[in-house]
């Protein structure tokens, strides 16, 4: 069964993300997606909040930041400290029973700021990010890591305000079980679809984050 799968989206248990887990429900099946991961920075909280849905197929996890970028850790439901090394974020991921992503790679600022290697165990690799400027070459260039280590290749929408959820998506040839989804990635039985957000709904999230801050 190939399920459409949006491998990254935040909630407003983020920070920076204005999406309330009632939005990123309605916004999904909008989208017509069967799931999506849940990876707000640094908490699990948003996850663990709609896990117990029936209408999505959830996988909690979590956006880590480390001391070198940004790591996905999915299939988790315990919180992975930020700030730590990349290698040992990967391998706390692997403690709780999760995979490790790597996170936008190639973006300036945001992106992993070492060189990706087979030494830091990853499980896959972003290669679709729909919030990535400049977005194609993003893809191109997370597209040859990818394939340099041999290793899946996975796309999601980075979404942070509902509108953007399912611009970018993994088909994920599984059945609709957490943990299926989850080796089904790690095995490489994937394929990331995508496009950039457009400008207007970029614009349109940072009235609305403006608004919010003034209130």
């Amino acid at each position: 069964m190939a399920l459409k799968i949006d491998l990254h989206v935040h909630t407003c248990y983020s920070h920076d993300s204005i999406t309330t887990p009632k939005q990123l429900i309605a916004y999904s099946k909008k989208q017509g997606l069967d799931g999506v991961a849940v990876t707000d920075h640094d908490t699990i909280r948003g996850a663990l909040k709609l896990a117990h849905n029936t209408e999505l197929i959830i996988i909690p996890g979590i956006e880590v930041s480390t001391l070198h970028g940004h790591v996905l850790a999915l299939n988790i439901t315990q919180p992975i400290p930020p700030k730590l090394g990349v290698l040992e974020t990967v391998e706390k991921a692997h403690e709780l029973s999760g995979i490790a992503v790597a996170a936008h790679p190639s973006v300036m600022f945001k992106g992993l700021r070492i060189r990706i290697c087979k030494d830091l165990n990853f499980d896959a690799i972003e290669v679709i990010n729909s919030v990535a400027f400049p977005f194609s070459l993003s893809t191109y260039l997370n597209r040859r890591i990818a394939a340099n280590l041999n290793l899946p290749q996975t796309g999601g929408s980075d979404a942070h305000y509902a509108p953007e959820i399912g611009s970018a998506y993994t088909l994920v040839n599984a059945d609709p079980e957490v943990d299926e989804i989850v080796e089904a990635i790690r095995r490489g039985a994937v394929v990331p679809f995508g496009e950039a957000i457009p400008w207007r709904i970029r614009v349109e999230k940072e009235i609305l984050s403006l608004k919010r801050k003034l209130q």
